[in-house]
């Protein structure tokens, strides 16, 4: 049993080491939601909150979190008592939506539960490995500035690269990747910027060998992805698009994809995250982990679950200094030959760095039984 006495929220303001540019928004300045949960025993779990500042990937905001942790989930979840995380997204249920706040909140009470138990949030998922592959995506920019960036992180050992495209800077882009690095595993990710119109262009594709397109048309499109899908010879893995274990059993059942991107923020949770896993188990569909350019405390539940067996793409998994300065957590994310190591300690098997995360911290809220 898990009683949630206090629940802090750290309002965090970080700068990416540069920027990072997609189809549809430029990222530098990032702020983020850390959730602190304690429990009776003063016994702490940490969660976060990843979602953007503009609703350019889903309609949260990091700001439509914020309100809706201090005015709904937060007093739901103080004082109330939980044998199992899974409870939480049950406490959550009427309240519709918000699946990235919600999924900030439980994946603290996760933390919380493993550390209880002694084990490490890995065990607790039932994750099957000691290390995953790391993978890392490059954003848009010339040519020339992508290979340089993908030729280093060849050096680096990532094992799978991810590269953004957009109409006009797709066909000849991979077609100068592949030419440089014929038999690096290579994808490439559109975020919504192509329609069904432009089915030939897509098509183009099929001959540099790509692992998968990712997301290549809206997110409500899973009808059009299936036609899609029925013409190219490379997958099309969604993401976006699957923001729940009933949306991940549509695009299946439908054939809209051959692969299916896992991000547990986007589907509200670790618990759901999870059911997602076993359903494309059941059915053979492979899938990865993506990133939301997170601190090491996502980054440290994104390891845990990528270490389960249906997990056989290297995901958008980087070191901490791919992104960060100074990351605020200990021991940092880091690649080693190829892998990242799955933590082994209690909970998320990382310590979170008060002191560094101070200097980052613009807001604090502190919600306990008593308020």
């Amino acid at each position: 049993m898990i009683k949630i006495e206090k629940i802090t929220l750290y309002h965090v303001s970080m700068r990416l080491k540069k920027p990072f540019k997609t189809s549809i928004e430029t990222l530098q300045d990032r702020k983020f939601l850390i959730v602190e949960a304690i429990d009776e025993t003063g016994r702490t779990g940490w969660g976060e909150v990843s979602a953007f500042s503009s609703p350019w990937y889903t309609e949260e905001t990091i700001q439509t979190c914020a309100h809706m942790l201090r005015d709904f989930f937060i007093p739901n979840v103080v004082g109330r008592e939980f044998f199992h995380p899974s409870e939480v997204p049950d406490s959550l249920a009427r309240f519709k939506g918000n699946r990235m706040a919600k999924a900030g909140l439980e994946s603290a009470v996760w933390d919380l539960y493993a550390k209880k138990k002694g084990i490490s949030l890995a065990e607790a998922l039932g994750g099957k490995r000691d290390k995953v592959p790391a993978g890392v995506a490059v954003g848009l920019a010339s040519a020339d500035e992508m290979l340089r960036e993908i030729e280093q992180y060849v050096k680096e050992g990532y094992q799978r690269i991810k590269i953004k495209i957009q109409p006009g800077h797709d066909v000849d882009l991979v077609r100068a990747i592949r030419s440089r690095f014929p038999n690096v595993p290579l994808m490439a990710d559109a975020n919504s910027a192509y329609e069904l119109k432009d089915i030939s262009r897509l098509k183009e594709l099929d001959e540099f060998q790509l692992l998968m397109i990712e997301q290549p048309l809206q997110a409500d499109d899973i009808v059009d992805h299936r036609h899609l899908q029925k013409h190219l010879r490379t997958a099309v893995c969604l993401d976006e698009s699957i923001c729940s274990y009933d949306d991940a059993r549509r695009a299946i059942e439908l054939g809209s994809c051959k692969i299916i991107n896992i991000k547990p923020a986007r589907v509200g949770g670790l618990t759901e995250a999870l059911k997602i896993h076993d359903l494309c188990r059941e059915h053979h569909m492979p899938v990865w982990c993506g990133g939301m350019f997170e601190t090491g405390i996502s980054r440290a539940q994104t390891v845990a679950l990528a270490s389960l067996p249906q997990f056989t793409i290297p995901g958008d998994i980087s070191s901490s200094d791919r992104y960060w300065e100074e990351d605020i957590v200990t021991p940092d994310i880091r690649i080693e030959e190829g892998f990242i190591s799955v933590p082994d300690g209690p909970g998320l098997g990382v310590e979170v760095n008060q002191e560094i995360m101070r200097k980052y911290v613009t807001q604090m809220d502190v919600f306990t039984t008593n308020n």
